[in-house]
């Protein structure tokens, strides 16, 4: 089965920079978006990607965040946020029931310039990992998204000068830590541990992604009781449209 995870930093914006084709081109089984901007209605996919069953979970405000799911299998349930009016205005969370597991497609709040946000970001990342584990009572997780967090050094390309830079704060990747101590897999280190280079976000602003000068902020991560059925983890760097990338997961 393949998962593949994408923030596309506008839905409609990206619909006119080969959105359909990259999407025909991975063929994924499953296709976790985040940032749509757009509510329900705004666009039609039924003729391009009749295959998936789509859901949408739009922000209260307009042209904000927002996260959609399409899938060549229909799940067993949907559900969309965590069940907290404080978490649930911005459309961050979907969550789809298949036989095996839970699906969950996560935008991450960010911390903000100026790290206005970080406060909220710390309850939400334990609400959120309470969130997840609540469900791993029933049957494992796999979480995907863009988790807004380089966990390591070696997950963007200009460590030193970010220590104190949304993202890349102590605490946000303390809190990322802890969500691996509660039993997740990050999927693509599981693979990869030591490669380089290996980033997902790249700033518009000083044409970071022809230097490569990135960070790994988009992630697969799976309960640990599913570390059996991982058959591989990739970043697409060389599809376009956004300024993140898709990445995905192979799990058996």
């Amino acid at each position: 089965m393949r998962l593949v995870s994408w923030n596309v930093n506008g839905l409609r914006a990206i619909m006119k920079k080969g959105f359909i084709e990259s999407v025909k081109k991975i063929n994924p089984d499953v296709l976790c978006l985040q940032e749509t901007k757009m509510q329900e209605g705004q666009i039609d996919l039924d003729v391009d990607l009749e295959e998936y069953e789509k859901y949408f979970n739009s922000a209260q405000k307009k042209g904000y965040s927002g996260t959609a799911i399409f899938s060549k299998v229909k799940p067993i349930n949907v559900t969309y946020g965590m069940d907290k009016e404080e978490h649930d205005k911005e459309g961050r969370i979907i969550t789809v029931e298949y036989d095996d597991f839970y699906l969950v497609n996560v935008y991450t709040p960010n911390s903000k310039t100026e790290l206005e946000r970080l406060e909220y970001r710390m309850i939400w990342e334990d609400e959120f990992r309470y969130y997840l584990k609540e469900l791993e009572k029933t049957k494992p997780v796999i979480v995907c998204g863009d988790l807004n967090v380089a966990h390591k050094e070696i997950d963007l390309k200009n460590p030193s000068s970010n220590r104190k830079s949304a993202g890349f704060t102590d605490e946000e990747r303390n809190k990322f830590t802890e969500l691996l101590d509660a039993g997740f897999i990050d999927t693509f280190r599981y693979f990869y541990p030591d490669k380089e280079g290996a980033y997902t976000w790249w700033s518009y602003l000083t044409k970071a992604r022809e230097r490569n000068a990135g960070w790994r902020i988009d992630y697969f991560l799976v309960s640990e009781s599913l570390k059996d059925r991982l058959v591989d983890a990739k970043i697409h760097s060389d599809i376009y449209g956004s300024d993140h990338c898709p990445v995905e997961l192979e799990i058996k």
